[in-house]
C-alpha cells in the first residue's frame, strides 16, 4: 500500500484545478492530471477513488474555504450598507487571490454536478456552506424587517447584489471588456459598481 503524500496530494488537488480550467470538465481526465502533476496514473488514485471522488472533494474543501473566506468580519445584524460592502470587500479579495476557482466553481455550475451540491446547499441537514447559508438569510430578513431594502426573491436580490461583481470579475480575468477592450479591474471601478449595486437595492 502507498504512504499519503501530503505534499503530493495537494498538487493533484491544485493541478486539477488547473487542468478543469484549462480544459473543461469534459475534457479532464485522471491521464491528464497525472501528466501536469509529472506523476504516474496511478499517483492520483492513492488519494481519491476516482475522477468523481476527486471533484466532489475538491468542491467540498474548497467551498468550506471560501465560505470562511466570505464570512469573515460578516454581522448578520449590520445594515444593508454594511453588510453588503463587507461581502463585496471578502468576495473580491477571495477571487483576486484565487483566481483558478472562480472558474472552477463556474465549470462546476454549468456541469452535471451542479445539481448535485444545489441539492446539498439547499438542503435542510445538510452542512455545504450551511454557516454561509445561515449568516445571508439572517442579513436580508434583518434589512428587510428594517425597512432599508424590498422583500425580492432571492434570485432578483442576488442578481442585483453580486452580479455586477461577478462581471467584472469575469472581464478582469478574461482581460477583456464586453466590447472587446483590454480591461483590468481596479478598487476605484469595483466601488464604484457597489454604490449603484447598493442604490439599486435600497428603497
Amino acid at each position: 500500500m502507498r504512504i499519503r503524500d501530503i505534499k503530493k496530494e495537494q498538487l493533484v488537488k491544485e493541478k486539477a484545478i488547473e487542468t478543469i480550467v484549462k480544459y473543461g470538465l469534459e475534457g479532464f481526465t485522471i491521464n491528464k492530471l497525472a501528466k501536469a502533476c509529472g506523476v504516474s496514473v496511478g499517483t492520483p488514485y492513492v488519494y481519491y477513488k476516482d475522477k468523481d471522488d476527486l471533484i466532489l472533494k475538491i468542491v467540498l474543501e474548497e467551498g468550506a474555504r471560501m465560505e470562511d473566506a466570505i464570512n469573515k468580519d460578516f454581522d448578520p445584524e449590520a445594515s444593508l450598507e454594511e453588510g453588503l460592502r463587507i461581502q463585496w470587500r471578502n468576495r473580491f479579495d477571495y477571487m483576486i487571490e484565487n483566481p483558478l476557482l472562480g472558474q472552477f466553481f463556474d465549470q462546476i455550475s454549468s456541469s452535471t454536478y451542479h445539481q448535485q451540491f444545489l441539492e446539498m446547499f439547499t438542503s435542510d441537514t445538510g452542512a455545504f456552506l450551511s454557516k454561509f447559508k445561515e449568516n445571508m438569510g439572517r442579513f436580508i430578513s434583518n434589512v428587510v424587517m428594517r425597512g432599508e431594502m424590498d422583500d425580492l426573491p432571492i434570485d432578483v436580490y442576488w442578481s442585483i447584489a453580486f452580479g455586477p461583481l461577478y462581471t467584472l470579475m469575469r472581464f478582469h480575468q478574461q482581460g477583456r471588456s464586453i466590447t472587446g477592450a483590454s480591461f483590468q479591474i481596479s478598487e476605484e471601478l469595483v466601488w464604484t459598481t457597489f454604490k449603484l449595486a447598493l442604490k439599486a437595492l435600497r428603497k
